[in-house]
């Protein structure tokens, strides 16, 4: 089938897929009429038509004086949707949760003071493995080259200090100071963004925006990104050794990572799973990735945190074969993963390893999935397993009437609140381990982010996430350190009129960073959170706010925010003790402190 840049549809994530290139099409840019010379064959519409193609219907921004007129340009564009945010970092943030719906994202601001506000929000796109398009008004054409000093810089007649701070956390940089290469720097930025699945850092010239060039087109020119293919030999060769591999154990299972996605090979791991009949795991960042109502479903596996029965599951099993998994300290909980190198099969987007060797490189995750389920033995032993020995997990005691509110009981409500037309953000925090635990109806989205961490990062990702979904209600797990650093943004989601539901879990510090060393540090003032959401309300839009303290106002909150004010964003603040925390972050904490606290190796 033929895939087009252009149709929405066509760029929302599938199970978890980001940015849905087909896997034996080039993809193409279509188009209609192309009339050339014209006074809107500009390089600020063409920027924003290029856009638009992709999926991109809203761009997160920041203004500055060197990017005004560009974004007279983008705002210019009929099908695209300019959002102010309070600040770059909360843009970027938005960029990131818009990408992690929809398949790729935007954001623009101005240079240097908005670049370096943005660039931690970028790296993080960078380590999810995320498309985004970070777009930076830049200085006048016309002062490259001399030996001015410009305002928003560190006076120095040096301009390259962003671009310097953006390589490292970008896959492609371009920096557009004439219009002659333009179009080519633009389209190779945008296209190297899809096929690389990381973010690109455009720098546009203030003063070349509204300029027309015999390059553009009022509607730009039909472009191809050549697929990725396999090397077959090395894919059969892939095939035949793990067939090999897995049908001779005795009980084999299947573990999901989050590179599934950036491989594209969600849908094919399901494929496999579906075939094999083996028992199916996914580490912490892959929830959501695979449907938790597969039959053969195990949970969450992360070492000593995870799901009841699935650690005992996969570590005694004989053959584990890993699809995109991440091993850094915090997914191996402190590097104590019991694990055995010569079981496993560990499967990257490019490149499979089985064992200790051999390995093969050039053949792509989801060819390999995909073969190698019509290569293996229908084998359910550790499910069997698995189902034998399983107790249901319990409930948490009820509360007695009016006795303080306990995270445990708050997240069974938020269980009950799930549907498929939910999505779930998890901050940085306890919220990790807890929503970790919640069992997601079929077509509930689930987003978070392990690998950076960057606490904060939820309330712009909520943002930018309810922006590129509108069908889903967001329900969003944020504590209230976290909240601290970002907060101002909730004023963009009432000017956007989303309908997000907000808990703010309020236990008066930074529980995680308690957990693996506690210090004096770790306790913030404590804020009258639902005021300071009230006074950013200030009677425009739909916003509603309350307090509660014990369940029996917790049922209440949330029939109400289900209810008469489900058309409204809902702001839960949840006050519970500064000690009450899930087992997982106590058990997690004190392995993470003891990795970080090793001693140097001997000299």
């Amino acid at each position: 089938m033929d895939f087009k840049i252009g149709a929405i549809d066509t760029c929302k994530p599938i199970n978890g897929d980001i940015a849905n290139v087909p896997t034996n099409k080039a993809v193409t840019i279509q188009n209609s009429t192309i009339p050339f010379n014209s006074p809107d064959s500009t390089l600020g519409r063409h920027l924003a038509r290029r856009l638009v193609q992709i999926g991109v219907t809203d761009v997160f921004s920041v203004p500055g004086d060197f990017n005004l007129t560009l974004l007279d340009h983008l705002i210019a564009e009929p099908e695209l949707n300019l959002i102010g945010c309070c600040n770059e970092l909360n843009a970027g943030y938005a960029a990131d949760g818009y990408a992690r719906a929809r398949g790729i994202g935007a954001c623009v601001v101005t240079f240097t003071v908005g670049g370096l506000s943005i660039v931690n929000a970028i790296a993080g796109a960078y380590s999810e493995n995320l498309p985004l398009i970070c777009i930076v008004g830049g200085p006048n054409s016309n002062d490259y080259g001399t030996n001015r000093i410009l305002h928003h810089t560190i006076g120095l007649p040096d301009f390259s200090q962003e671009l310097r701070c953006f390589q490292t956390v970008t896959c492609y940089q371009a920096v557009l100071n004439n219009l002659d290469d333009a179009h080519e720097l633009i389209d190779t930025a945008i296209s190297t963004s899809l096929k690389e699945s990381k973010p690109v850092y455009i720098s546009v010239g203030c003063n070349l925006p509204g300029i027309p060039h015999p390059t553009f087109s009022r509607e730009p020119v039909p472009f191809s990104l050549s697929p990725r293919l396999s090397n077959m030999m090395g894919l059969e060769a892939a095939v035949e050794a793990a067939a090999e591999f897995l049908n001779k154990a005795v009980k084999p299972v299947l573990v999901g990572g989050q590179n599934m996605r950036v491989a594209k090979a969600c849908d094919a791991f399901v494929e496999l799973a579906d075939s094999c009949g083996y028992a199916v795991a996914v580490m912490p960042a892959a929830k959501g990735l695979v449907p938790e109502h597969h039959p053969h479903f195990l949970g969450t596996y992360w070492g000593a945190v995870s799901t009841t029965f699935c650690a005992e599951i996969v570590g005694s099993a004989d053959a584990y074969l890993f699809a995109g998994p991440i091993f850094n300290d915090y997914s191996s909980v402190g590097y104590s993963l019991l694990l055995k190198k010569e079981k496993a099969i560990i499967v990257q987007p490019d490149r499979v390893t089985i064992g200790n060797g051999p390995a093969f490189g050039c053949v792509l995750m989801r060819d390999f999935l995909s073969a190698l389920a019509k290569r293996l033995k229908h084998n359910p032993t550790s499910y069997e397993n698995y189902h034998r020995i399983y107790v249901p997990d319990g409930l948490p005691f009820k509360c007695e009437p009016k006795e303080a509110l306990r995270v445990n009981v708050l997240f069974q409500h938020i269980q009950n609140m799930l549907t498929g037309e939910s999505a779930v953000i998890a901050e940085t925090g306890d919220s990790w381990f807890n929503c970790q635990k919640l069992k997601l109806p079929q077509g509930c989205g689930y987003e978070f982010q392990m690998q950076y961490g960057s606490i904060g990062w939820s309330v712009g990702a909520t943002l930018g996430y309810a922006q590129a979904a509108p069908e889903k209600r967001v329900i969003a797990c944020i504590g209230d350190g976290s909240f601290q650093v970002t907060a101002q943004d909730i004023s963009t989601m009432l000017r956007c009129g989303q309908r997000t539901i907000i808990f703010l879990i309020n236990n008066g510090g930074y529980t995680i960073e308690v957990e693996i060393h506690d210090g004096p540090y770790n306790v913030i003032k404590n804020w009258n959170y639902t005021g300071l959401v009230d006074a950013i309300h200030n009677g425009e839009g739909k916003c509603w706010t309350t307090k509660v303290y014990c369940e029996e106002e917790l049922v209440e909150a949330i029939e109400t925010a289900n209810g008469a004010k489900k058309d409204c964003l809902c702001f839960i603040e949840v006050i519970v003790h500064k000690d009450d925390t899930s087992k997982e972050l106590l058990e997690w904490g004190s392995r993470v402190s003891a990795a970080n606290s090793r001693p140097p190796n001997p000299q």
